[in-house]
C-alpha cells in the first residue's frame, strides 16, 4: 500500500476503556436511582458518542429522564473516571514507534470528546506520536461521517486515499468508506454486531503490531 498517514480510532483500538467508561456509566445511572449494568454491556454500547452511549443507557433503564438533563452529571462522571484503569491494547507502543521511525505522520480521529484525549494519551505515554486530534464534538458531524477523516486529511496534509483508518467497529468501517480512505480493523476491539470478515477491509488483523506488515 501506498500510505503516507496513519489515522488511528482511540477507544477499542489503542486503549482499552471500557472499565471506566462502563463505571462512568453507572455512576450516572446510580444517580439516577437506576440499576447498574455490566461491563460487557457498555462495551456493546461504546463508538457512537457519548450522547448515543447515554441516550442508550437511558433506554435500556426505561427510563424517561431527558438527555440534556443527564449529561453534565455524566461528563463529570466520565472525566473523574478517565484514568481509571485505562490500558495500552498489546504492541501499542512498539508499532507506534515503528511508525514513526518510517517517518509516517499519525493521528487521532474518535468519538470521544476531545478535551478528554490528551490527558489520557499523556497518561499512557503515546501522546507525543499523533500530529492532530479530532474528537467527537471538534466538528457538528462526527464518525461515521466522512467529515472528521476528511478533516484529518486536511489536517496532516495527505491525499486521502493515502491515509489508511486503523479502528475497531462498524462506526469506523461506515467512516472510512464514506470518506474513501482505506481502513484496517482489529479483532480485538469493541465490535459490536460488526461482521468483520465480511468487512470491505484492507486486512483484519489480532493484533496491532501485525499493522506493520500490511503497510
Amino acid at each position: 500500500m501506498a500510505t503516507s498517514a496513519v489515522v488511528f480510532d482511540l477507544d477499542g483500538t489503542l486503549v482499552d476503556s471500557a472499565p471506566d467508561i462502563a463505571e462512568a456509566v453507572n455512576r450516572t445511572m446510580e444517580d439516577l436511582g437506576l440499576p447498574r449494568v455490566s461491563e460487557a454491556t457498555v462495551r456493546s454500547w461504546i463508538g457512537e458518542g457519548v450522547r448515543n452511549l447515554v441516550t442508550t443507557a437511558l433506554r435500556d433503564a426505561g427510563s424517561d429522564r431527558r438527555l440534556e438533563d443527564v449529561m453534565p452529571g455524566f461528563m463529570r462522571h466520565y472525566h473523574d473516571c478517565l484514568l481509571r484503569s485505562p490500558v495500552l491494547y498489546d504492541g501499542v507502543e512498539q508499532t507506534l514507534q515503528a511508525l514513526q521511525a518510517r517517518g509516517l505522520p499519525m493521528a487521532i480521529c474518535t468519538n470521544k470528546p476531545a478535551a478528554l484525549v490528551p490527558p489520557l494519551l499523556q497518561h499512557l505515554g503515546i501522546g507525543g506520536y499523533f500530529a492532530h486530534i479530532i474528537g467527537g464534538d471538534s466538528l457538528p458531524q462526527r464518525k461515521p461521517a466522512a467529515e472528521p477523516l476528511l478533516h484529518v486529511a486536511t489536517l496532516l496534509q495527505q491525499p486521502v486515499a493515502a491515509c489508511l483508518m486503523v479502528g475497531d467497529s462498524a462506526t469506523d468501517l461506515g467512516a472510512a468508506n464514506n470518506a474513501g480512505m482505506p481502513i484496517v480493523l482489529v479483532r480485538y476491539g469493541y465490535p459490536r454486531d460488526l461482521d468483520l470478515d465480511a468487512a470491505n477491509a484492507v486486512a483484519v488483523i489480532d493484533t496491532l503490531p501485525e499493522l506493520i506488515g500490511v503497510l
